[in-house]
């Protein structure tokens, strides 16, 4: 029976990673249940209606990625129909944001197929087992995550309000639920039993499949049966970075989070003071470039192959999100990150399932509203990461939108590079380069970084902050046992099952 560490969005989630381990689960299966639990308790945050990545990598395997994320719907939808069912709302989140939400903002969630991919290849516990975890917090009712609290202060009244049953899952007596406040949502054990019994497919071509395509049908969205029907969960190959004596593999294309990293790390080299002039120079690149490619992965290969050549000059142009990190002491590491983007406020009548928005999620589509071919895949800035050394095995995440690539690499950088501790690793003080849409640049950065000699403007922080952020990562080693560590930032847990 494998040992297992699990760093999680939660205590709650990491403790069903354990639970798993004490049923002789492996480190994916670990992953899989905590991820289930962190989709269904981070209300805002995250949701079943999402979709994501798996990367694994075990002992005597290759790595692999296992794309489970959003596609474009539409098959069959009538022409008239893109371009609808959406509505703009701008709130504040760590500054202004503006986004699409409604029915027409919801693409096809391919996080369900992801999961079960994994489990059935890599996982040795039931399915059945997988989501018992997540059925039990939603029966008794689970305390408000200071991250979702935090997000639903500004987001609820625009976004969840709309609907009767997400609104009253999310109120009290006095507004809107604070952290600590317990939840209850109606519906949601009863689908989570559904799937837990009938399989993923309950939620791709059964009741549940037929539920949500009428109720996109009948309000404006896009999602048809057939979209639900077709999605298929991708292997892809995993991007590949040396970084001291470890081999790194990260998210591939078609999304953008794992070249940024795998980049980044090409751009630093051996010189962790190259942190900021990688990030500027990655984080412009994109946004010039990848971000409305029509061939993502042309332009990815491109962003590697100029990163590869070392001069950070040639790259140079005028919230929402879970992750899990697990690893066992037979050497498996799995990496997992969902997203249900902002949320659309849509839970389709009678499942207790939050759906994304995003099709909605303006700086991940570049193209505009519905213009993306049907059937192709979104824009993501995931990067469930897995390192492998001689003697260890290293799985590492993060949620937080474009700030998720840097939060990493600076994590790699500190940990793998310059040698610190894990949890210190994780600790640190970060900064992260934002580029606007003119290409000026400005640093972000938290008390106790150092700018060293960048000439960038800046934007102090007063204090360690979620925006930089909230790293979970899990670490073994044949020689010392495990490490795992959770960010402070996002009041995540962590749990070993020695």
């Amino acid at each position: 029976m494998p040992n297992v560490a699990v760093a999680a969005p939660s205590q709650h989630a990491a403790d069903a990673g354990t639970a798993l381990a004490s049923l002789g689960g492996n480190a994916v299966d670990a992953a899989l249940a905590s991820v289930l639990v962190a989709m269904v308790t981070e209300p805002g945050v995250c949701a079943l209606g999402a979709g994501g990545y798996v990367t694994i990598w075990g002992p005597d395997d290759d790595p692999i990625t296992i794309d489970g994320y959003m596609e474009m719907p539409g098959r069959g939808a009538p022409p008239d129909r893109f371009g609808q069912g959406g509505r703009t709302v701008t709130f504040e989140y760590g500054g202004e944001l503006t986004t699409i939400v409604g029915h027409g903002s919801v693409a096809t969630p391919g996080g369900l197929k992801a999961i079960a991919a994994a489990s059935n290849r890599f996982g040795v516990a039931s399915w059945h087992d997988l989501f018992e975890p997540a059925v039990d917090n939603v029966v008794r009712g689970f305390p408000l995550p200071e991250a979702c609290a935090y997000y639903l202060q500004t987001s609820f009244e625009p976004i969840f309000a709309s609907d009767p049953v997400g609104a009253r899952a999310l109120s009290g007596p006095d507004g809107v639920l604070k952290a600590g406040d317990v939840v209850h949502i109606d519906h949601l054990a009863d689908s989570l039993r559904f799937i837990a019994r009938e399989g993923a497919d309950a939620f791709y071509v059964g009741d549940i499949a037929a539920v949500i395509a009428d109720d996109m049908e009948a309000s404006g969205g896009l999602i048809t049966r057939a979209d639900l029907e077709h999605f298929v969960a991708i292997d892809r190959r995993p991007l590949m970075s040396p970084v001291a004596d470890w081999v790194v593999a990260t998210n591939p294309a078609p999304a953008i989070g794992g070249a940024a990293v795998t980049a980044m790390l090409a751009l630093i080299g051996s010189d962790p003071g190259e942190l900021l002039r990688a990030q500027q120079a990655v984080l412009g690149y994109r946004r010039q470039h990848l971000d409305s490619a029509v061939d993502r992965g042309d332009a990815i290969n491109d962003l590697i192959e100029l990163a590869n050549e070392g001069d950070w000059r040639k790259l140079l142009t005028a919230p929402s999100t879970v992750h899990v990190s697990a690893v066992d002491d037979t050497g498996f590491g799995c990496a997992v990150t969902m997203s249900a983007g902002y949320g659309s406020g849509i839970m389709p009548p009678g499942t207790g399932i939050w759906m994304n928005n995003s099709l909605g999620e303006i700086e991940l589509n570049r193209s505009g509203f519905h213009n993306l071919k049907v059937g192709s895949r979104l824009v993501s800035n995931m990067a469930p990461t897995v390192a492998r050394s001689v003697d260890g095995v290293l799985a590492i995440g993060s949620p937080g939108a474009d700030r998720i690539t840097t939060a990493i690499v600076q994590v790699l950088v500190h940990h793998l590079l310059e040698g610190v501790p894990l949890a210190e690793a994780i600790d640190r003080a970060r900064a992260h380069v934002v580029v606007a849409e003119d290409g000026q640049a400005t640093v972000s950065f938290e008390p106790g970084y150092e700018l060293g000699d960048s000439r960038l403007p800046t934007r102090p922080f007063s204090s360690a902050h979620m925006f930089f952020g909230g790293v979970g990562a899990a670490e073994w080693h044949s020689g010392g046992g495990f490490t795992v560590a959770a960010d402070s930032r996002r009041s995540g847990g962590t749990s070993t099952s020695v």
